[in-house]
């Protein structure tokens, strides 16, 4: 894990309360790096870790009505599904937003973006006056490997360099996945990709959906 005195509280604060990143190098340690450069985030940060098994990425059954490539977020349960055809949907674990910070709806992929620089959003800024007004991407970046921007708004489907968070509810509203999810996510899905946040204690109200014990573990 990359460290500093600088950094070294605000880590271990984003890990276990209130943030959408996590940050393990002085910011201006990244500003020359660019992603050809850069290992994936994980090994750096968290080196070891092994996540759940019901958190890695694998297809179950799926019986929804929503139509293959689109992108069903279950926020209570920190997965994400990304619909295949045949009855089949991709999951992965996410982390989600903590209390009052998690939310529902109907949203369009409307950029995609490889080691993303991260700007905080004035919002964010005003509850964290200390967080830095510009990271550019790379392994310290909270947004990870990859980001997916939801319509107008000021979330995203992102990476993260703490791959523990998965399955938390640790954010800001942003869902995010591992370097290695994110990156296959980001790989499936376009620009216009239709996507449904779901933050109900019935989801299957809202986006009827059925998981089969696992039929294919991805390595």
């Amino acid at each position: 894990m990359f460290k500093s005195a600088f950094f070294a509280g605000v880590l271990v604060a984003a890990t276990t309360m209130v943030f959408d990143w996590a940050v393990a190098a002085p910011l201006g340690a990244t500003l020359n790096m660019r992603a050809d450069q850069m290992a994936p985030v994980e090994e750096q940060t968290e080196p070891g870790y092994e996540a759940p098994a019901h958190f890695k990425r694998q297809i179950v059954a799926y019986n929804g009505s929503e139509a293959p490539g689109t992108v069903i977020i279950d926020t209570p349960n920190t997965y994400l599904y990304l619909v295949l055809n045949g009855g089949r949907a991709m999951r992965y674990g996410i982390g989600v937003g903590r209390d009052g910070f998690r939310w529902s709806g109907v949203q369009h992929i409307t950029k995609k973006a490889e080691w993303p620089d991260w700007t905080p959003p004035a919002e964010m800024i005003a509850r964290q006056p200390y967080l830095p007004r510009f990271m550019a991407g790379g392994p310290t970046n909270p947004l990870g490997a990859r980001a997916m921007y939801l319509g107008n708004t000021i979330y995203r489907i992102h990476g993260t360099n703490a791959p523990s968070t998965i399955g938390q509810r640790v954010s800001s509203g942003c869902i995010r996945l591992t370097n290695e999810d994110v990156i296959d996510l980001a790989s499936r899905v376009n620009v216009g990709t239709k996507v449904i946040v779901i933050n109900s204690a019935d989801h299957r109200a809202e986006a009827p959906m059925v998981t089969a014990p696992v039929s294919l573990r991805l390595r």
